[in-house]
């Protein structure tokens, strides 16, 4: 593990660590370019004083390494503090070596920059004020260049060329510097940008589940008196037919139906509002789509379909909550309003994932469906056949619970939902 492994990853603190990375950087750069001049040019500069200063510059780096090492947010206050070491230990520098003759003097354009990019307007302007007086400062105040026995005109040109390789170095330095602080920068604002998106998005959704959920528990109070009447009167009617068979299947079957509608909105008022994603036990997945099929077949007893399940055995737990179960009828329900003839449940699943496929034989998904499939009340079916709301519920749930569902039109006809759901590896001791 690198020492970055255990920084603060605040993004007020990715900020400061981004300039602790850069000051390593051109701490090192200011050991090659005086080791260089001590070596090569041989100048005489006030060595001792030059090496302090980048002695202390990375005394006060080990410091804020350390100081990153804290969860604590890193204020605007502190960052501006941390800069103005910066800006102090260039001056120094810069002051043992020539001043505003010095090539490297545009590097105060590097702390200005950071703080263009990261503070607030007022901090920007401050840095802009301290440097443009530290410039004017070494105007008058620093130490010279030593010259050396040449002559007069080779000693310009030596200077003049040692001046424009310093200012090519410079140029480059900076570049390379800025451009990597601002295309990090850059890329922590986009994904700043995506999380926030991602943010209004489920806050969104959440405001459109829980108007669902306000209208749902209205409906269950009004349909429940109606229910009530239809269970009479089909108990009435059931009394009456005693000879006639088939009416009695039939009536049976409506019977069962009222209960099952009955049993819902039971659950419907009771969970309102209450519903979390952490309720539910665990539950081998075959046991739970066994009974999620099983639940569906009651719905709707006239949809012939088949069922494939295959995977590890013993098979992993997976949580069975209402919503999960609810969400996957609806996915059920949708493909056995598509389909003409047949509906294809396939599952296989391993010691991480269900992979569920509902395949249906109709139509398939129109260019319009395939677009807004999942969003808020749309829906592909004619007049009071559908509201538009099972699939984004259906989704909405199972993503929260980790998974995710996908909806494509298949190459042979029809349509495929494939849901995605973690399971755990984890088995239980005792039969459900």
């Amino acid at each position: 593990m690198g020492i970055f492994s255990i920084l603060n990853q605040s993004p007020s603190g990715k900020n400061l660590q981004r300039l602790f990375q850069l000051r390593i950087i051109a701490i090192v750069f200011q050991i090659i370019v005086f080791g260089a001049v001590h070596s090569l040019i041989e100048l005489e500069l006030p060595w001792t004083a030059i090496i302090l200063t980048v002695f202390m510059l990375a005394v006060l780096n080990f410091f804020t390494w350390v100081r990153l090492r804290y969860p604590w947010p890193v204020t605007y206050p502190e960052f501006f503090t941390q800069l103005l070491i910066d800006v102090a230990g260039l001056t120094a520098l810069l002051y043992f070596s020539g001043g505003s003759t010095n090539p490297f003097i545009s590097l105060y354009l590097l702390p200005l920059t950071i703080a263009a990019t990261v503070l607030p307007w007022h901090y920007t302007w401050g840095m802009a004020v301290i440097t443009i007086s530290c410039y004017t400062l070494l105007l008058f105040k620093y130490i010279p260049f030593p010259h050396d026995h040449l002559d007069d005109h080779s000693r310009h040109m030596f200077e003049f060329n040692l001046h424009v390789s310093g200012m090519w170095l410079t140029f480059v330095l900076s570049t390379l510097l800025i451009t990597s602080f601002v295309v990090r920068m850059n890329a922590s604002i986009r994904d700043r940008d995506k999380e926030l998106s991602r943010s209004r998005e489920r806050a969104l959704q959440n405001e459109q589940i829980i108007a669902l959920g306000t209208l749902a528990a209205g409906a269950a109070h009004e349909l429940s008196t109606p229910l009530s009447t239809m269970a009479i009167i089909t108990g009435e009617l059931q009394q009456e037919s005693l000879e006639n068979t088939e009416f009695q299947h039939n009536i049976r079957i409506l019977r069962d139906q009222i209960s099952h509608c009955k049993q819902t909105l039971t659950h419907l008022l009771a969970d309102a509002g209450q519903t979390r994603v952490e309720e539910g036990n665990g539950q081998p997945v075959d046991l739970f789509l066994q009974q999620v099929i099983d639940k569906w077949q009651l719905i709707r007893p006239s949809v012939k379909f088949t069922h494939q399940c295959e995977g590890t055995k013993p098979a992993p737990i997976i949580m069975n909550t209402r919503l999960l179960s609810q969400s996957i009828l609806n996915l059920l329900n949708n493909a056995a309003d598509a389909s003409t003839r047949l509906v294809t449940i396939t599952s296989r699943w391993d010691e991480k994932q269900l992979h569920l496929e509902i395949l249906d034989d109709g139509t398939g998904l129109n260019t319009e469906a395939v677009e807004h499939a999942g969003e808020p009340f749309f829906t592909s079916k004619g007049p009071g056949q559908g509201f538009g709301i099972g699939l984004f519920l259906a989704n909405t749930n199972i993503e929260r619970f980790g998974g995710n569902v996908r909806l494509f039109n298949r190459p042979e006809g029809g349509a495929c939902t494939h849901v995605t759901i973690p399971v755990s590896h984890r088995t239980t001791s005792t039969s459900l």
